[in-house]
Protein backbone atom coordinates (compact mmCIF):
# COMPACT_ATOMS: atom_id res chain seq x y z
CA UNK A 1 0.00 0.00 0.00
CA UNK A 2 1.28 3.67 -0.78
CA UNK A 3 0.41 6.67 0.75
CA UNK A 4 -0.08 9.83 -0.84
CA UNK A 5 -0.37 13.59 0.22
CA UNK A 6 -4.21 15.01 -0.37
CA UNK A 7 -3.59 17.90 -2.27
CA UNK A 8 -0.83 20.31 -1.31
CA UNK A 9 -1.60 19.89 2.29
CA UNK A 10 -0.60 17.91 5.25
CA UNK A 11 -3.05 14.89 5.30
CA UNK A 12 -1.38 11.86 4.02
CA UNK A 13 -3.91 8.57 3.23
CA UNK A 14 -3.89 5.79 2.20
CA UNK A 15 -4.11 5.25 -1.69
CA UNK A 16 -6.99 2.67 -1.20
CA UNK A 17 -9.55 3.73 0.83
CA UNK A 18 -12.52 2.08 2.46
CA UNK A 19 -16.03 3.21 1.56
CA UNK A 20 -18.84 2.35 4.40
CA UNK A 21 -22.46 3.42 2.33
CA UNK A 22 -23.12 -0.67 2.64
CA UNK A 23 -22.82 -0.32 6.64
CA UNK A 24 -26.68 -0.06 7.59
CA UNK A 25 -28.89 -1.04 5.79
CA UNK A 26 -31.35 1.53 6.43
CA UNK A 27 -33.80 3.80 4.50
CA UNK A 28 -34.41 3.54 0.76
CA UNK A 29 -32.05 5.04 -2.15
CA UNK A 30 -28.75 5.38 0.06
CA UNK A 31 -29.83 2.33 2.35
CA UNK A 32 -29.99 -0.27 -0.12
CA UNK A 33 -26.41 -1.05 -1.06
CA UNK A 34 -25.69 -3.39 1.91
CA UNK A 35 -26.71 -4.14 5.39
CA UNK A 36 -23.37 -4.50 6.79
CA UNK A 37 -23.67 -4.91 10.66
CA UNK A 38 -20.95 -4.29 13.40
CA UNK A 39 -19.88 -7.56 13.61
CA UNK A 40 -19.20 -8.14 9.62
CA UNK A 41 -18.29 -4.49 9.27
CA UNK A 42 -15.32 -5.26 12.44
CA UNK A 43 -14.49 -8.14 10.13
CA UNK A 44 -14.14 -5.94 7.19
CA UNK A 45 -12.08 -3.25 8.86
CA UNK A 46 -9.62 -5.74 10.19
CA UNK A 47 -8.91 -6.81 6.40
CA UNK A 48 -8.35 -3.15 5.65
CA UNK A 49 -5.96 -2.97 7.88
CA UNK A 50 -4.03 -5.54 7.76
CA UNK A 51 -3.59 -4.55 4.18
CA UNK A 52 -2.41 -0.86 5.07
CA UNK A 53 -5.40 0.77 4.77
CA UNK A 54 -5.98 4.18 6.68
CA UNK A 55 -9.38 6.07 5.03
CA UNK A 56 -12.39 5.15 6.02
CA UNK A 57 -15.13 7.41 4.20
CA UNK A 58 -19.00 7.43 5.11
CA UNK A 59 -22.00 10.04 4.78
CA UNK A 60 -24.67 11.35 7.54
CA UNK A 61 -26.85 10.24 4.51
CA UNK A 62 -25.72 6.90 4.04
CA UNK A 63 -28.41 4.30 5.81
CA UNK A 64 -29.85 7.82 7.24
CA UNK A 65 -26.73 7.80 9.77
CA UNK A 66 -26.61 3.97 10.34
CA UNK A 67 -23.42 3.97 8.39
CA UNK A 68 -21.94 6.27 10.50
CA UNK A 69 -23.17 4.59 13.68
CA UNK A 70 -22.01 1.24 12.40
CA UNK A 71 -18.19 2.50 11.14
CA UNK A 72 -18.17 4.03 14.50
CA UNK A 73 -18.73 1.28 16.48
CA UNK A 74 -16.39 -0.95 14.50
CA UNK A 75 -13.48 1.21 15.09
CA UNK A 76 -14.20 1.35 18.66
CA UNK A 77 -10.71 0.73 20.68
CA UNK A 78 -8.86 1.57 17.03
CA UNK A 79 -9.95 5.47 16.44
CA UNK A 80 -5.86 6.09 16.86
CA UNK A 81 -5.44 4.25 14.02
CA UNK A 82 -7.78 5.67 11.25
CA UNK A 83 -8.71 8.68 9.24
CA UNK A 84 -12.62 8.80 9.05
CA UNK A 85 -13.79 11.11 6.33
CA UNK A 86 -17.94 12.18 6.03
CA UNK A 87 -20.13 13.96 4.23
CA UNK A 88 -23.07 15.99 4.84
CA UNK A 89 -25.63 18.47 2.63
CA UNK A 90 -27.83 15.97 1.36
CA UNK A 91 -31.16 15.92 2.61
CA UNK A 92 -31.50 13.19 5.78
CA UNK A 93 -35.43 14.12 6.74
CA UNK A 94 -37.90 17.16 6.29
CA UNK A 95 -36.16 20.75 6.60
CA UNK A 96 -32.90 19.04 6.95
CA UNK A 97 -30.06 20.13 4.22
CA UNK A 98 -27.83 22.13 3.10
CA UNK A 99 -25.06 23.72 4.41
CA UNK A 100 -26.34 26.85 6.08
CA UNK A 101 -24.36 27.59 9.46
CA UNK A 102 -27.24 25.56 11.68
CA UNK A 103 -26.88 22.50 9.72
CA UNK A 104 -23.41 22.47 9.46
CA UNK A 105 -23.05 22.87 13.22
CA UNK A 106 -25.93 20.51 13.80
CA UNK A 107 -24.62 17.77 11.07
CA UNK A 108 -20.78 17.82 12.22
CA UNK A 109 -22.31 17.35 16.55
CA UNK A 110 -24.22 14.37 15.28
CA UNK A 111 -21.76 12.73 13.04
CA UNK A 112 -18.93 13.18 15.94
CA UNK A 113 -21.76 11.77 18.19
CA UNK A 114 -22.81 8.76 15.47
CA UNK A 115 -18.84 7.67 14.92
CA UNK A 116 -18.07 8.03 18.65
CA UNK A 117 -15.28 10.15 18.19
CA UNK A 118 -13.90 13.99 18.85
CA UNK A 119 -12.67 14.76 15.73
CA UNK A 120 -13.73 13.70 11.55
CA UNK A 121 -10.42 14.00 9.50
CA UNK A 122 -12.00 15.09 7.00
CA UNK A 123 -15.41 16.74 6.39
CA UNK A 124 -16.63 16.74 2.68
CA UNK A 125 -19.60 18.78 1.61
CA UNK A 126 -21.37 16.25 0.31
CA UNK A 127 -23.17 18.75 -2.79
CA UNK A 128 -23.03 22.76 -3.66
CA UNK A 129 -25.83 24.79 -1.67
CA UNK A 130 -27.09 27.24 -4.11
CA UNK A 131 -28.90 28.90 -1.45
CA UNK A 132 -26.34 29.35 1.43
CA UNK A 133 -23.52 32.13 0.43
CA UNK A 134 -19.99 30.58 0.09
CA UNK A 135 -18.51 33.13 2.92
CA UNK A 136 -21.26 32.13 5.33
CA UNK A 137 -20.27 27.80 4.97
CA UNK A 138 -16.74 29.11 4.97
CA UNK A 139 -16.55 31.05 8.10
CA UNK A 140 -18.73 27.84 9.99
CA UNK A 141 -15.90 25.53 8.80
CA UNK A 142 -13.16 27.71 9.99
CA UNK A 143 -14.94 27.53 13.61
CA UNK A 144 -15.41 23.75 13.29
CA UNK A 145 -12.09 23.44 12.54
CA UNK A 146 -10.61 25.94 15.53
CA UNK A 147 -13.10 24.21 17.87
CA UNK A 148 -10.93 20.79 17.03
CA UNK A 149 -14.04 19.42 15.56
CA UNK A 150 -12.80 18.51 11.78
CA UNK A 151 -8.82 18.73 10.35
CA UNK A 152 -9.05 18.76 7.00
CA UNK A 153 -11.58 20.25 4.56
CA UNK A 154 -13.58 18.85 1.29
CA UNK A 155 -16.39 19.10 -1.38
CA UNK A 156 -17.81 16.52 -3.12
CA UNK A 157 -19.86 17.02 -6.74
CA UNK A 158 -18.60 20.40 -7.29
CA UNK A 159 -19.17 21.67 -10.62
CA UNK A 160 -15.30 23.35 -11.45
CA UNK A 161 -16.77 27.19 -11.11
CA UNK A 162 -18.19 26.69 -7.62
CA UNK A 163 -15.18 25.05 -6.16
CA UNK A 164 -12.92 27.72 -7.59
CA UNK A 165 -15.12 30.46 -6.58
CA UNK A 166 -14.75 28.69 -2.86
CA UNK A 167 -11.38 28.50 -2.93
CA UNK A 168 -11.12 32.22 -3.99
CA UNK A 169 -13.35 33.06 -1.22
CA UNK A 170 -10.98 31.20 1.10
CA UNK A 171 -7.76 33.21 -0.03
CA UNK A 172 -9.71 35.90 -0.17
CA UNK A 173 -10.95 35.91 3.40
CA UNK A 174 -7.73 33.50 4.99
CA UNK A 175 -9.64 31.33 5.37
CA UNK A 176 -9.28 27.47 5.47
CA UNK A 177 -9.08 26.12 2.08
CA UNK A 178 -10.75 22.73 0.52
CA UNK A 179 -8.41 20.34 -0.01
CA UNK A 180 -10.29 17.13 -1.22
CA UNK A 181 -12.60 16.52 -3.74
CA UNK A 182 -14.59 13.28 -3.93
CA UNK A 183 -15.18 12.71 -7.79
CA UNK A 184 -17.00 10.04 -9.89
CA UNK A 185 -14.24 9.24 -11.48
CA UNK A 186 -13.51 5.77 -13.75
CA UNK A 187 -12.75 3.84 -17.05
CA UNK A 188 -16.32 3.94 -17.61
CA UNK A 189 -16.82 7.92 -17.02
CA UNK A 190 -13.84 10.07 -17.60
CA UNK A 191 -15.47 13.38 -16.90
CA UNK A 192 -13.40 14.32 -14.25
CA UNK A 193 -10.79 15.28 -16.48
CA UNK A 194 -11.55 18.02 -18.34
CA UNK A 195 -12.27 20.63 -16.17
CA UNK A 196 -11.59 19.29 -12.57
CA UNK A 197 -8.70 17.19 -12.92
CA UNK A 198 -6.88 20.62 -14.56
CA UNK A 199 -8.21 22.25 -11.55
CA UNK A 200 -7.24 20.19 -8.97
CA UNK A 201 -3.70 19.86 -10.63
CA UNK A 202 -3.52 23.82 -10.26
CA UNK A 203 -5.09 24.74 -6.71
CA UNK A 204 -3.59 21.54 -4.87
CA UNK A 205 -7.03 19.42 -4.17
CA UNK A 206 -6.53 16.05 -4.21
CA UNK A 207 -9.60 13.90 -5.73
CA UNK A 208 -10.86 11.14 -3.88
CA UNK A 209 -12.02 8.87 -5.84
CA UNK A 210 -16.06 7.26 -5.47
CA UNK A 211 -17.89 4.87 -7.49
CA UNK A 212 -14.03 3.71 -9.09
CA UNK A 213 -15.93 0.73 -10.58
CA UNK A 214 -18.03 2.89 -12.73
CA UNK A 215 -21.51 2.37 -10.45
CA UNK A 216 -20.99 -1.76 -10.55
CA UNK A 217 -20.35 -2.02 -14.21
CA UNK A 218 -16.82 -2.78 -14.22
CA UNK A 219 -16.57 -5.58 -11.51
CA UNK A 220 -16.15 -8.28 -14.23
CA UNK A 221 -19.49 -9.99 -14.07
CA UNK A 222 -21.00 -7.86 -16.97
CA UNK A 223 -20.33 -8.66 -20.04
CA UNK A 224 -21.83 -8.04 -23.72
CA UNK A 225 -24.54 -10.65 -24.28
CA UNK A 226 -24.49 -11.66 -20.87
CA UNK A 227 -27.83 -11.15 -18.47
CA UNK A 228 -26.94 -9.30 -15.48
CA UNK A 229 -25.81 -11.02 -12.44
CA UNK A 230 -28.72 -11.47 -9.84
CA UNK A 231 -27.28 -10.11 -7.05
CA UNK A 232 -26.24 -6.83 -8.72
CA UNK A 233 -27.23 -3.60 -7.22
CA UNK A 234 -27.48 -2.08 -11.02
CA UNK A 235 -31.16 -3.68 -10.71
CA UNK A 236 -32.39 -1.06 -8.38
CA UNK A 237 -30.00 1.60 -8.91
CA UNK A 238 -29.00 2.15 -12.39
CA UNK A 239 -31.14 4.51 -13.85
CA UNK A 240 -29.56 6.63 -10.44
CA UNK A 241 -25.60 6.19 -11.51
CA UNK A 242 -23.48 7.67 -13.84
CA UNK A 243 -24.68 6.78 -17.37
CA UNK A 244 -22.38 4.94 -20.16
CA UNK A 245 -23.21 3.92 -23.47
CA UNK A 246 -23.53 -0.17 -23.26
CA UNK A 247 -20.93 -0.72 -26.45
CA UNK A 248 -18.16 1.70 -24.99
CA UNK A 249 -18.43 -0.21 -21.82
CA UNK A 250 -18.36 -3.56 -23.54
CA UNK A 251 -15.34 -1.87 -25.15
CA UNK A 252 -13.10 -1.48 -21.87
CA UNK A 253 -14.25 -4.84 -20.35
CA UNK A 254 -12.90 -6.92 -23.60
CA UNK A 255 -9.55 -4.66 -23.37
CA UNK A 256 -9.70 -5.18 -19.32
CA UNK A 257 -10.45 -9.01 -20.07
CA UNK A 258 -7.30 -9.33 -22.52
CA UNK A 259 -5.23 -7.75 -20.09
CA UNK A 260 -6.42 -9.74 -17.09
CA UNK A 261 -5.11 -12.77 -19.14
CA UNK A 262 -2.06 -11.47 -19.60
CA UNK A 263 -1.77 -10.63 -15.67
CA UNK A 264 -3.25 -12.46 -14.23
CA UNK A 265 -5.20 -9.75 -12.05
CA UNK A 266 -8.84 -9.52 -11.99
CA UNK A 267 -10.72 -7.22 -13.96
CA UNK A 268 -11.67 -4.71 -10.82
CA UNK A 269 -7.88 -4.64 -9.50
CA UNK A 270 -7.28 -3.70 -13.22
CA UNK A 271 -9.90 -1.09 -13.78
CA UNK A 272 -9.03 -0.02 -9.54
CA UNK A 273 -4.94 0.00 -10.34
CA UNK A 274 -5.75 2.41 -13.51
CA UNK A 275 -6.97 5.24 -11.48
CA UNK A 276 -3.80 5.01 -9.01
CA UNK A 277 -1.78 6.38 -12.40
CA UNK A 278 -3.61 9.34 -12.95
CA UNK A 279 -2.86 12.95 -12.07
CA UNK A 280 -4.43 14.50 -8.59
CA UNK A 281 -5.71 11.04 -7.35
CA UNK A 282 -4.85 10.62 -3.90
CA UNK A 283 -6.95 7.86 -2.66
CA UNK A 284 -9.29 5.33 -4.33
CA UNK A 285 -12.85 4.67 -2.34
CA UNK A 286 -13.48 0.75 -2.74
CA UNK A 287 -16.54 -0.63 -1.39
CA UNK A 288 -17.49 -4.42 -0.42
CA UNK A 289 -20.38 -6.48 0.66
CA UNK A 290 -18.53 -9.01 1.43
CA UNK A 291 -14.84 -10.22 2.58
CA UNK A 292 -14.07 -12.22 -0.84
CA UNK A 293 -15.01 -9.26 -2.55
CA UNK A 294 -12.57 -6.93 -0.25
CA UNK A 295 -10.03 -9.26 -0.95
CA UNK A 296 -10.01 -8.78 -4.66
CA UNK A 297 -10.31 -5.42 -4.67
CA UNK A 298 -7.30 -4.68 -1.90
CA UNK A 299 -5.53 -6.59 -4.76
CA UNK A 300 -5.73 -3.31 -6.21
CA UNK A 301 -2.60 -2.22 -4.24
CA UNK A 302 0.72 -2.50 -4.49
CA UNK A 303 1.85 -2.91 -8.27
CA UNK A 304 1.41 -0.67 -11.42
CA UNK A 305 0.19 -1.35 -15.34
CA UNK A 306 2.66 -1.19 -17.17
CA UNK A 307 2.93 1.73 -20.09
CA UNK A 308 1.66 -0.21 -22.85
CA UNK A 309 -1.50 -1.33 -20.71
CA UNK A 310 -2.34 1.73 -19.13
CA UNK A 311 -2.28 3.38 -22.84
CA UNK A 312 -4.65 0.76 -24.19
CA UNK A 313 -7.12 1.48 -21.94
CA UNK A 314 -6.64 5.26 -22.08
CA UNK A 315 -7.50 4.80 -25.34
CA UNK A 316 -10.22 2.15 -25.40
CA UNK A 317 -12.07 4.18 -22.15
CA UNK A 318 -11.38 7.59 -23.87
CA UNK A 319 -14.48 10.32 -24.94
CA UNK A 320 -14.95 13.03 -27.99
CA UNK A 321 -13.36 16.08 -26.49
CA UNK A 322 -16.72 18.68 -25.07
CA UNK A 323 -16.47 21.95 -25.83
CA UNK A 324 -13.99 24.51 -25.24
CA UNK A 325 -11.80 21.87 -24.91
CA UNK A 326 -11.85 20.28 -28.63
CA UNK A 327 -10.14 22.69 -30.31
CA UNK A 328 -7.31 21.95 -28.29
CA UNK A 329 -6.96 18.49 -28.78
CA UNK A 330 -8.05 18.39 -32.61
CA UNK A 331 -5.44 20.90 -34.19
CA UNK A 332 -1.83 21.00 -33.29
CA UNK A 333 -1.50 24.64 -32.88
CA UNK A 334 -4.25 24.42 -29.79
CA UNK A 335 -2.71 21.17 -28.81
CA UNK A 336 1.08 22.90 -27.94
CA UNK A 337 -0.83 25.76 -26.00
CA UNK A 338 -2.80 23.21 -23.68
CA UNK A 339 -1.78 20.00 -23.75
CA UNK A 340 -4.05 17.32 -22.00
CA UNK A 341 -2.97 16.01 -18.41
CA UNK A 342 -1.29 12.33 -18.79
Amino acid sequence: MEYRRVGDSGLVVSELGFGAATFGGVGDFFGAWGDTDVVAARRLIDMCLEAGVTLFDTADVYSDGASEKVLGAALRGRRDDVLISTKAALPTGRDDWGTSRSRLIRAVERALERLQTDRIDLFQLHAYDAGTPIDEVLQTLDVLVAQGKIRYLGVSNFAGWQLMKSLARSDARHLPRYVAHQVYYSLAGRDYEWDLMPLAAAEGVGAIVWSPLGWGRLTGRIRRGAPLPELSRLHTTADAGPPIDDERLFAIVDVLDEIASETGRSVPQLALNWLLTRPTVSSVIIGARTESQLADNLGAAGWRLDADQVARLDAVSGTEAPYPHFPYHRQEGFAQLNPPMT
